[in-house]
C-alpha cells in the first residue's frame, strides 16, 4: 500500500511548484511565450517535487493539471521552448519510473462527458487529451497504474442516459486517454455511487475509484466494504487499484475535506494504493508514512 498526496508540496512552497498558471486575460495579454516560460519552470519544478518524495519516502503522487496553462486552448508543440518542456518531463518521468513513483492526475470538475451540451464534451476532450499527451511525454504507461481520474459531474434529469452519453464519448477519446481514464464516485446522494458507475464499467470496462468520503454520503445501499471491493474487481489485474481518503473539516459543512487525518482507512484486508485528498498535503501523511 502507498499513501499519496496532491499536487501541492507545502514543504517546498510557492518557490518550487508545477502549478504556475494565469487567468484568461493574462493568457490573452502575454499570449504563448509567457504559457512556455511557465509551463517550462512547472516541469523543472516537477522534479524537485518527486525527488522531495523519493527523500521522504512518498512513492505515489498526483500530477497537477496546470502543468502547461492553457495548454487544452493550443498547440503545445508550437512552444518557443517546446523541447525543453519534453525534456524536463521525459526525465520527470524516467525519475518516476526509476523509483517506482506511482503518478496520476485528476482533472478539474468542469470535465463533463456525460453533458448533453457538445461545446462542453469538446472542451471535455482537448483537457483530457492534454492530460494523456503529458503523461505520453513523461513516458508514463497507457494504463490505469497511471490512472487520469474524473466524475461524471452531472445527471441532467436523467442518470442512465447521462451515463450512455459518457460511453459514448469515451469513444471518442484517444487510446492516451481511454487506455488511463477512471472514475469516481461522487458525495451527493442524487450523483453516481459505485453502484451506479458499475454501469458504466461494465459498457467499456473503465475501472472505478473508490472514495471513501464521498461513500459516506452515498453509498448505493452499500457497506464500505462492499462498495470498496465492487471498485476493486473494476481494476485490471496486476494494477493495484487506487481510492481517496479524507475527513469532514470540522466547522464547514460534512462534505469538506479537513486539512489532516486521524487515521488510515480500512481495507479490509484489500491491497490499494491511498491517495489522501487532504488540505495539508503531504503535511497530513508524514506521520503515517
Amino acid at each position: 500500500m502507498n499513501l499519496g498526496y496532491a499536487c501541492i508540496n507545502m514543504t517546498l512552497g510557492k518557490k518550487v511548484t508545477m502549478s504556475r498558471t494565469m487567468v484568461r486575460r493574462t493568457f490573452e495579454a502575454k499570449g504563448l511565450d509567457y504559457v512556455s516560460d511557465l509551463a517550462l519552470l512547472n516541469a523543472k519544478d516537477m522534479i524537485k517535487i518527486l525527488e522531495w518524495n523519493r527523500m521522504n519516502g512518498i512513492m505515489f503522487f498526483r500530477a497537477s493539471s496546470a502543468i502547461v496553462p492553457w495548454g487544452d486552448h493550443i498547440d503545445i508543440t508550437t512552444l518557443k521552448d517546446y523541447k525543453e518542456i519534453a525534456d524536463e518531463l521525459r526525465k520527470a518521468g524516467d525519475y518516476a519510473k526509476y523509483w517506482k513513483m506511482r503518478i496520476t492526475c485528476h482533472p478539474g470538475p468542469f470535465n463533463v462527458l456525460v453533458s448533453p451540451k457538445e461545446n462542453v464534451v469538446l472542451n471535455t476532450i482537448a483537457d483530457l487529451e492534454l492530460h494523456g499527451k503529458i503523461f505520453d511525454l513523461m513516458g508514463l504507461d497507457r494504463s490505469p497504474y497511471n490512472k487520469i481520474n474524473i466524475h461524471c459531474n452531472g445527471v441532467y434529469g436523467d442518470k442512465k442516459i447521462a451515463m450512455d452519453r459518457f460511453i459514448d464519448n469515451f469513444k471518442l477519446l484517444s487510446d492516451s486517454v481511454r487506455s488511463r481514464l477512471t472514475i469516481e464516485n461522487d458525495d451527493k446522494a442524487s450523483m453516481y455511487s459505485v453502484k451506479d458507475l458499475m454501469y458504466i464499467h461494465n459498457a467499456i470496462k473503465i475501472p472505478i475509484v473508490f472514495d471513501y468520503h464521498h461513500h459516506t454520503f452515498n453509498t448505493g445501499n452499500l457497506s464500505e466494504q462492499e462498495a470498496l471491493e465492487l471498485a476493486i474487481t473494476t481494476w485490471p489485474k496486476g494494477i493495484t487499484p487506487v481510492t481517496h481518503y479524507s475527513e469532514s473539516k470540522i466547522g464547514n459543512k460534512p462534505q469538506a475535506h479537513s486539512d489532516y487525518i486521524e487515521r488510515i482507512p480500512e481495507t479490509y484486508g484489500n491491497i490499494v494504493d491511498i491517495m489522501v485528498e487532504a488540505k495539508a498535503k503531504e503535511l497530513a501523511i508524514l506521520k503515517f508514512i
